[in-house]
């Protein structure tokens, strides 16, 4: 099994230590670019793919771990858009 499955996996079970850096990889795989917005942006990201879906959250601070809604959040998404 890839890492990047091994990732997959680890999302969709919903963990409690999930990591920004760990969902980078996981939507970048699935067509996922960062919208950028100048210097200013603050913590709100957003994701978009080529169908211009877009998945936006808060980047953790000041550490680097979700919260359990955003992991749930961007389970949902995926799924609902047949991500996975």
């Amino acid at each position: 099994m890839a890492k990047i499955d091994k990732l997959i996996e680890r999302l969709l079970s919903e963990p409690m230590d999930f990591t920004w850096d760990e969902l980078q990889k996981v939507l970048s795989h699935f067509g996922y670019e960062e919208l950028k917005r100048g210097k200013t942006g603050g913590s709100r990201r957003k994701f978009a793919d080529e169908q211009k879906h877009i998945i936006s959250l808060h980047k953790p601070h000041p550490g680097n771990i979700l919260k359990r809604y955003q992991v749930e959040d961007v389970v949902s998404s995926l799924k609902e858009k047949g991500k996975i």
